[in-house]
């Protein structure tokens, strides 16, 4: 079993240590650029009272950009490149 590695992250405007794979490391670290891009984003566009408000937004937009009916348009084009190649298969076969 690989050894957790420590990482500092930053989240709006906490520091947070947390331990992870080394192999998640560069997962983790573009996820939190994706949110803190975010936050600055909804800071610039948005009034809000405190630093929580921005991050329970970009939970929300986060959490809704994982579902699976959001993604139907990358779920089509999956299933049109799937068949291609099962139609090039069946072809070599």
């Amino acid at each position: 079993m690989q050894e957790l590695i420590p990482v500092n992250i930053i989240v709006g405007d906490r520091s947070y240590r947390i331990k992870i794979l080394p192999a998640d490391e560069e997962a983790v670290r573009k996820t939190l650029k994706t949110i803190n891009d975010k936050i600055i984003e909804y800071k610039t566009n948005f009034s809000g009272k405190d630093m929580q408000d921005y991050i329970a937004m970009v939970l929300l937009w986060y959490a809704t950009e994982l579902q699976p009916e959001n993604n139907k348009a990358s779920s089509a084009g999956l299933l049109e490149s799937l068949l291609k190649m099962e139609h090039q298969l069946d072809k070599a076969l």
